[in-house]
C-alpha cells in the first residue's frame, strides 16, 4: 500500500504562548491573541475536559479503536476544537471521538484550534483569511471551510459571499472529506491533486477508493486517466449488481474466481441461460500486457 505520512509540528512556538502564566490570554484584544486565534496549536491532552452538555454520550469502543490504528499511522488529520476557560484549562469544542482515540493512545498532545472569550470575529478574519493564501492544499482549504459553516454557523450560500467563491467550489472542496484518510493524506502530501480527489469521491465504498489511489500513485495516472477508471468501476459495479441478480450460479462462482485470478473486476453479463459476454478492463499498457500473459502464458 502507498502510504503518505505527513509529519507536522504543529504550533511548538505558539503552544509557548499559551504557557506563559504571566501574559496569559484570556480575550481575543490581549496581546498575543491574534496569533493564536484560527492556527493549530500542538494542546496537551492533560489540559482537556469534555463538554458536560456534549448531546453526544456513546461511543462506540471498536469504532474509537478503529479511529486509533488510523491515528497512529497517519496522525490526527483534522485537529479538534477547544475553548479556552482559564490557564492550561481548556474544554472540548468539537473533535471528542479523536480526543478519546488519542487518549487510548497515551498521546501527549493533540492538534488543537483554541477558541477564546469574545474571539467570534477574530476567528472569521483569521480563517477567511486563510483561505486567500495561495500555499494551502486542497484538504487544508476543506477544512477551513467546515470550520467557518460549523463554528461560525454560516449556509454555503454566506460563505460563497464571505470568501468570494461559488457555491459550487466550496461544495467541491468540502466533498473531499469524504475521502478516506489515507487519500486525504496523501493530498496534503501532493500525492494527489484536486483532480484526483474529486474524481475518486464519487467511489462509495473506502476500500474500492483506496485501491484505486494506490493505482494513481503507482502508475502516475493523470487525472483523465482516473476519471476514465471511475467511470469504468462505476460500470463494473452496475454490471456486477445486475448480474447477481440474474446470472445462473456458475457464472457468479466463474466471476469471483477470474476477479481474483486476474486482479481487475471482470464483468459478466449473460441472457440468463448459458451466453453471455465477459468484459475485462485495463488501465494502461502494463495492466493490458499483465493480463493477457496470465491469459495466454506468454
Amino acid at each position: 500500500m502507498a502510504k503518505a505520512v505527513k509529519k507536522q509540528a504543529l504550533g511548538r512556538g505558539l503552544s509557548a504562548l499559551l504557557n506563559d502564566p504571566a501574559n496569559d490570554i484570556k480575550s481575543a484584544s490581549d496581546k498575543n491573541a491574534d496569533k493564536v486565534v484560527g492556527n493549530i496549536i500542538e494542546l496537551d491532552l492533560n489540559f482537556i475536559e469534555v463538554n458536560p452538555f456534549q448531546p453526544r454520550s456513546n461511543f462506540n469502543d471498536e469504532s474509537l479503536q478503529e479511529l486509533a490504528t488510523s491515528i497512529k499511522e497517519l496522525g490526527v488529520i483534522q485537529p479538534i476544537t477547544v475553548r479556552k476557560l482559564d490557564f492550561n484549562t481548556y474544554q472540548l469544542v468539537s473533535g471528542e471521538r479523536r480526543f478519546r482515540a488519542s487518549k487510548l493512545l497515551k498521546l501527549a498532545t493533540i492538534p488543537a484550534y483554541i477558541r477564546i472569550a469574545n474571539d467570534q470575529e477574530s476567528l472569521e478574519m483569521a480563517l477567511v483569511e486563510n483561505i486567500q493564501r495561495q500555499d494551502l492544499d486542497p484538504i487544508e482549504i476543506a477544512l477551513s471551510y467546515q470550520r467557518l459553516i460549523d463554528e461560525i454557523n454560516l449556509t454555503q450560500e454566506k460563505l460563497s459571499d464571505r470568501v468570494g467563491k461559488k457555491r459550487s467550489t466550496i461544495a467541491n472542496y468540502m466533498r473531499l472529506l469524504k475521502l478516506d484518510p489515507i487519500i486525504q493524506t496523501g493530498m496534503r502530501d501532493g500525492f494527489l491533486s484536486m483532480g484526483h480527489g474529486r474524481a475518486l469521491v464519487n467511489i462509495d465504498s473506502r476500500e474500492d477508493q483506496i485501491a484505486l489511489y494506490e493505482k494513481i500513485v503507482g502508475q502516475n495516472l493523470s487525472v483523465r486517466e482516473t476519471e476514465n477508471a471511475v467511470k469504468a468501476y462505476k460500470n463494473q459495479t452496475n454490471t456486477t449488481q445486475q448480474v447477481v441478480k440474474e446470472s445462473p450460479s456458475f457464472i457468479k462462482h466463474g466471476s469471483q474466481e477470474l476477479t481474483e485470478r486476474l486482479a481487475v473486476k471482470v464483468a459478466i453479463s449473460s441472457n440468463g441461460k448459458s451466453k453471455g459476454k465477459i468484459t475485462i478492463p485495463f488501465h494502461s499498457e502494463e495492466e493490458f500486457k499483465r493480463i493477457k500473459k496470465l491469459i495466454t502464458g506468454a
